[in-house]
């Protein structure tokens, strides 16, 4: 439900209640009045006898009983209503009466029963109420109309701003121009989001800017000093100095650890920010057996029993061709670092997944805690551990699923990529579960 028809159906409950309080007033008051006025008229029929009878000017009983309804027995007393039947219609009609006694002189006391008909009022009311329901139809019906004309005209400024919104790429350097319209909340809106798309595109270019130099000028003192170590190690003296050795070739290491990080680093930073935006088709199925057939002498070396199943046909995805070769590296590369020697790599390609499966180590705990960076199977590994956080994130990029599942005993873990969900099936989130695997 929007603003504007949460608003309305307020002003509209509100509407409802006192238009049927001001209607029930209405109807009582106008019934109240007109017994009050056929109850004078009664009463002023009755004085009228009254005096008569003081004056001696009434005809004798036997003729008023033709036109009054008189009575030598009590009857009860004052104003009271009474059904009667009209001859003319065939039905009953409710009559308003006041019964007093009347001396006659020479005949004693009479009771005398003088009735006027309500019909008059109650059709009266009932035009009143048929007048009062239409006006509350035309009132209803009016705000109604009303609040379509408001959401179509006045909050189309709004929507334009929405619209806007949604569209809005940041890597498109441009900040938002969205106009000032005539209802001033609209135009303060539209002016505070331009202020902060301006401050927005500023600051992302800032980041993009940090993020080139930083990667720049710290890859270039790595790399000078592994070269130069790896020049140092290739001196004859060094080999003649057995304290001296292992501290080059420690420090050497640290050194591609240090340049792996960076890289992957540096990666996870331009997928952040976006800065992949020329996606073209790429061959995942040739792609995925180029790889694999590079990793063979890692797969002989562990003594790694592995398959690779790319009989669907050809597998066609609008990605990054560096990010497409990332995402393969890094899941082939997590599935051979992370198994035992003399174990098993399973390795399909099908149209809507990629399905990784290896043995390894058994794990304890959540899996989906191997998404987050820096995070390890095993704590003394020299990898960095941000193979997986990059396969998470060129997922999260291209908006494929990532499913981490482990099996039932701990030993056999499965990497599911979702390139293409089934017809109906939204895609999947990065996630991680425990399931049952043969």
């Amino acid at each position: 439900m929007n603003l504007l028809n949460a608003t309305t159906r307020y002003y509209l409950m509100l509407a409802l209640l006192l238009f049927v309080g001001g209607s029930l007033g209405l109807y009582y008051g106008i019934n109240w009045a007109l017994r009050t006025e056929i109850e004078e008229q009664l009463a002023d029929r009755r004085r009228e006898l009254l005096a008569k009878a003081q004056a001696n000017e009434l005809p004798p009983v036997s003729q008023l009983a033709i036109l009054l309804d008189i009575s030598r027995r009590p009857r009860p007393l004052g104003f009271r209503d009474t059904m009667l039947l009209d001859r003319t219609e065939n039905e009953m009609v409710p009559h308003r009466q006041l019964t007093f006694p009347l001396t006659v002189r020479g005949e004693g006391p009479v009771w005398v029963t003088l009735r006027k008909s309500l019909v008059e009022a109650e059709d009266l009311l009932g035009v009143v109420l048929a007048v009062m329901l239409s006006i509350l139809a035309l009132l209803l019906g009016g705000m109604v109309v009303l609040n379509r004309w408001l959401s179509a005209r006045l909050w189309a400024p709004f929507r334009h701003t929405l619209a806007a919104l949604r569209q809005y790429d940041l890597q498109q350097h441009q900040p938002l121009a969205l106009p000032a319209p005539p209802v001033a909340e609209f135009a303060e809106l539209n002016q505070a989001l331009n202020g902060f798309s301006q401050r927005l595109v500023a600051d992302y270019q800032s980041l993009r800017e940090f993020t080139a130099n930083a990667a720049h000028e710290t890859q270039t003192p790595l790399a000078i000093m592994q070269a130069q170590l790896e020049q140092l190690l290739q001196v004859p003296a060094l080999a003649e100095d057995p304290a001296a050795a292992p501290l080059v070739a420690d420090l050497y290491g640290a050194t591609l650890r240090l340049s792996r990080l960076h890289q992957a680093l540096s990666l996870l930073s331009k997928i952040e920010n976006r800065q992949f935006a020329e996606a073209q088709p790429v061959r995942l199925d040739q792609l995925l057996e180029e790889r694999v057939a590079q990793l063979e002498p890692l797969f002989e070396a562990r003594e790694l029993r592995y398959g690779l199943d790319i009989s669907n046909g050809p597998v066609v995805v609008q990605m990054h061709p560096g990010l497409a070769d990332s995402l393969l590296q890094n899941l082939l590369q997590n599935a051979v670092k992370h198994n035992v020697r003399g174990g098993e790599l399973a390795v399909s390609l099908s149209q809507t997944e990629l399905k990784v499966t290896n043995t390894g180590p058994a794990v304890e705990g959540d899996p989906a805690r191997f998404f987050e960076r820096f995070r390890k199977h095993n704590a003394a590994s020299e990898s960095p551990g941000l193979g997986l956080s990059i396969v998470q994130q060129i997922c999260g990029y291209y908006g494929f699923g990532v499913d981490y599942s482990v099996g039932k005993e701990g030993t056999r873990h499965t990497l599911r990529v979702v390139l293409k969900p089934p017809a109906g099936v939204p895609a999947k989130k990065s996630s991680a579960n425990h399931v049952a695997q043969g």
